[in-house]
């Protein structure tokens, strides 16, 4: 549970609920109250063809340029033939705010808290207030059902009679407000020329007393029972938002608020008790509900049929948010998904993997016309409507043609997981798409086939005359991503008996692809050539991606470059790496990876400390101070998992990077690959209990202090460890 004892001053000591579409931010309050809405498909403006014309033909001129050591004239030629057409995609903007304000709450209020309660998915707030000289108590709770599809806000006293006015207010970007029907308010709008329509409704019912509308007001009057239904609906998702809000506000209005609760609680804790999570002593109780907090967000967050957490997921207080608050797919919408699998919220990676069914045409477009490629192709970013274009005028990161391809990787991993071969042989197309544009798009070099252009995201380094730059030939995280997207593929392949010319040549490419190197401070190289860094502590770590999230590097089976990854982390950090939230999470996962407990709970503690609000929400710095971004959360949980587990195709490790303060604990529902759960005690830091359940036949390897234990289970058997 988390708890604050007033009203919340800021964005950081708000609390977030959500149903996968439609969320908000509880601040709380006595005489006034805003809550702030958010819905996932609030983008504005129509999909937009920006591929830039000049690329296509100026391609071998750029690769001549970069290959031959020219690279400020190529970059230079880049920014004026690759970059979008306009620079930016489409940006994501908050829905609007309710306000209420109160008629009989005065300044005489006490025993104020305000408390998300983990286990039911509901927020709750109380106070006692003085009304002509007597006290009485306000309870009030707050849940966005995904069964309802509705935003509920109920709130009760045995006191004098609840009269308010409530209004919603979206800034000046709207078209029309008033009265949807006797008990309803409404706001509705177009996102821009060509772009999605949405209508937002507001409706009570109330026990004794009234409701009625006037003008934009929602008014209140003489109840002592009332519960308010917010609902919005977009043209993204139907052809008609009014018809929707009516239908969910109605049957929503129709039920007793009971119901609707017990409903919500049903279905959230369907998802959130699959895993528990405790550390014995009181010092640890914030680390237990922030990892079942962030659990908490991607349930809120995600859910099948809504789209993927962007940067802030649905709980973005701003119509112009830092980086329009897209998908940012070089590290962050990826880091968003890691716990998905790992924390047992498999069904709440799906909007990510069905996003990818968004993105193939524009992406296959931008392919043919960009690089004279076939299959599908992505940069740095995408939007609400998949564009794959190019974002912003930017030579660190703009001209970055690996997003899909991690994106891609998610396939594989997810079916990992589930052993779902339905959805593989569904999502297998788009898995080849991804491989089939470096088919083509790779080139030779020196007996390799390299990705060129290329750059280390977002960092630059120093050519020997001193000039600083970031386009390359052949960056080290592009050839990890690479290897694991045909790896992934090949067995994909192989899994739905496929064996065809391109599944031939993408094994051999394989073979071809630059393997990692230590340079000479013993680190792992960022690039193909051994440069000095531009910016030694730079937030991105790209190089490590074979580290995590894939598992090319391991202590036991690379150590050499396991040793260098270290040094890399070490390198990294002592110039100031991890100052951002969700840097400072991939450096506790790269520490859990390679066995180094300590400096991953370090790390934990710094996100923590730095850059994490009160309410525990992720902080991100920008030029005014501090904005949310959920990717630190989500890649700090996932990285507390592996402290406890990990896993790949090959083995499991118990236990592998468990800090001294975690002395005792448990944790329950973590899943395996190959469908499979596991649940562990321990105490005084040793292993007592380790028990696996197999939804399908079981057949692993498990590690546990060095000593290796051949597991095999029947479908729907558990098994208990014996160490």
């Amino acid at each position: 549970m988390i708890t604050f004892y007033k009203a919340a001053d800021g964005f950081g000591e708000a609390l977030p609920i959500g149903n996968g579409r439609l969320g908000a931010m509880i601040y709380g309050g006595t005489e006034k109250e805003t809550i702030l809405l958010n819905q996932d498909s609030i983008w504005y403006g129509a999909p937009v063809d920006r591929i830039n014309p000049e690329a296509r033909e100026n391609l071998d001129r750029v690769r001549e340029l970069i290959l031959s050591g020219h690279i400020p004239e190529a970059q230079d030629l880049m920014r004026y033939t690759f970059s979008g057409l306009p620079q930016s995609e489409r940006p994501f903007q908050m829905l609007a705010d309710a306000k209420l304000v109160f008629r009989n709450i005065g300044e005489k209020v006490s025993d104020y808290q305000r408390s998300l309660h983990l286990k039911e998915g509901i927020i709750e707030e109380n106070f006692t207030f003085e009304f002509e000289n007597q006290r009485y108590p306000m309870h009030k709770e707050y849940l966005s059902s995904f069964p309802a599809g509705v935003l509920v806000i109920h709130m009760k006293t045995s006191g004098p009679q609840i009269s308010f006015e409530a209004l919603l207010r979206r800034e000046r970007f709207y078209d029309h407000a008033g009265k949807l029907d006797e008990v309803t308010t409404f706001i509705d709008g177009a996102l821009g020329e060509g772009g999605v329509r949405f209508l937002l409704g507001m409706g009570a019912k109330v026990k004794d007393g009234t409701v009625s509308v006037m003008g934009e007001h929602l008014l209140v009057k003489d109840a002592t029972e009332v519960t308010i239904y917010i609902s919005c609906e977009t043209t993204f998702y139907c052809e008609n938002p009014e018809e929707e809000v009516r239908k969910k506000l109605c049957a929503a209005r129709e039920m007793e608020y009971d119901e609707i609760r017990k409903q919500h609680v049903m279905d959230y804790t369907s998802l959130f008790e699959r895993t528990t999570f405790h550390l014995e002593g009181e010092e640890n109780t914030f680390a237990e509900d922030y990892f079942q907090f962030g659990r908490y967000l991607m349930i809120s967050g995600s859910r099948p049929g809504s789209l993927p957490l962007n940067l802030q997921g649905i709980w973005n207080d701003s119509m112009t948010p830092p980086w329009d608050s897209k998908f940012t797919i070089n590290i962050n919408t990826e880091m968003n998904y890691w716990p998905a699998e790992i924390c047992n919220l498999s069904e709440c990676h799906a909007p990510l993997l069905e996003h990818l069914k968004r993105m193939v045409p524009r992406g296959n477009d931008v392919a043919e016309r960009m690089y004279g490629c076939r299959g599908l192709v992505a940069h740095h970013n995408t939007d609400i409507w998949g564009d794959c274009a190019p974002q912003d005028i930017n030579r660190s990161g703009s001209y970055w043609v690996m997003g899909a391809a991690w994106l891609c990787t998610h396939i594989w991993n997810h079916y990992l997981y589930t052993q779902d071969k339905g959805f593989l042989q569904d999502m297998y197309p788009i898995l080849k798409e991804a491989v089939l544009f470096f088919h083509d798009f790779l080139i030779e070099d020196q007996g390799e086939l390299i990705v060129c252009p290329s750059v280390s995201p977002e960092n630059t380094y120093y050519l020997e005359n001193g000039v600083k730059c970031s386009v390359c030939a052949g960056a080290a995280m592009d050839h990890q991503i690479l290897r694991e997207l045909i790896e992934g593929y090949l067995k994909a392949s192989k899994e739905l008996g496929i064996q065809d010319e391109i599944v031939d040549k993408s094994s051999n490419i394989l073979t071809r692809i630059p393997k990692d190197k230590v340079g000479k401070y013993g680190q792992i190289m960022e690039w193909r050539k051994d440069y000095k860094e531009g910016d030694p502590g730079h937030r991105h770590i790209s190089h490590l991606y074979a580290l995590c999230p894939a598992h090319q590097i391991t202590v036991d089976k690379t150590p050499e470059l396991a040793k260098a990854a270290l040094q890399t982390l070490e390198r990294r950090l002592y110039y100031g790496g991890g100052h951002t939230g969700w840097s400072c999470a991939w450096i506790v996962n790269f520490y859990a990876r390679l066995g180094e407990s300590e400096k991953a709970l370090k790390n934990l503690e710094k996100l923590w400390e730095k850059s994490t609000f009160p309410n525990r929400m992720d902080t991100h710095p920008i030029r005014n101070g501090h904005v949310f971004q959920i990717d630190g959360n989500m890649g700090a949980v996932a990285a507390m998992a592996e402290m406890l587990v990990q896993a790949d195709e090959d083995r499991v490790l118990l236990l592998p990077a468990l800090p001294q303060k975690w002395e005792s604990g448990s944790v329950n529902g973590l899943r395996l690959p190959r469908n499979a759960e596991i649940s562990l005690k321990w105490s005084n830091h040793t292993l007592e209990h380790c028990e696996l359940k197999a939804y399908q036949d079981y057949e692993g390897k498990i590690y546990y202090q060095r000593k290796c234990y051949s597991v095999k289970i029947k479908k729907g058997q558990a098994f208990t460890l014996s160490v």
